[in-house]
């Protein structure tokens, strides 16, 4: 599968790290998406003063028969918290937490972090257990791309994302991350 070839009709279909040298990546782009590490920290690293990391909007909705799969919960509704990592004002990242009821009774404090980055909050914690990452080309048509573009003037047939399933104490919530298209790019005499 490639941007060229993905389809807005076609099941997604995620990837293991293993899969993606057979995918046409951009060579900016593959060193972000399968590097090691908590993503806002290496981002911090490359941007130094110029990162940021904005909380977006927070809601709760409805889990789609795509979350439940890969959560493996029965949960109907979830909390959904969505966050912009940027470089020198210009977003590079879209994050999207997805928490399931039943995990949000028993941490609620998951939903009051403000602009703290999940992923860093998670990293200070015993008790957690990421999957391996999963990787794929979103259409602009899929509800994770429509979010991360809905108030910028770009329109790219999709973008790249990853996603995990991270178990805080045994219970589950989802990290899933698209990477626009200035991911990489430090602005010029920002």
């Amino acid at each position: 599968m490639t941007p060229q070839n993905a389809h807005k009709h076609e099941p997604i279909q995620w990837l293991p790290a293993e899969r993606l040298g057979q995918l046409d990546i951009e060579g900016r782009m593959r060193p972000w998406l399968i590097g090691k590490g908590l993503l806002s920290v290496r981002m911090k690293d490359a941007c130094g003063e110029k990162f940021s990391a904005n909380l977006v909007d927070q809601w709760t909705g409805l889990l789609s028969a795509d979350h439940k799969g890969c959560l493996k919960v029965g949960d109907s509704a979830a909390l959904f918290r969505d966050e912009e990592l940027s470089c020198a004002g210009h977003v590079w990242v879209f994050s999207q937490t997805v928490v399931p009821d039943s995990t949000l009774c028993v941490h609620p404090w998951l939903g009051e972090l403000g602009d703290s980055p999940v992923g860093e909050i998670l990293g200070d914690l015993s008790a957690i257990e990421r999957s391996s990452y999963e990787y794929a080309w979103l259409p602009i048509a899929h509800p994770l791309t429509a979010r991360a573009l809905r108030d910028t003037d770009l329109s790219p047939p999709g973008l790249w994302a990853r996603r995990t399933k991270v178990l805080l104490r045994g219970l589950p919530l989802l990290s899933q991350e698209a990477f626009l298209p200035a991911m990489g790019r430090i602005p010029t005499g920002a």
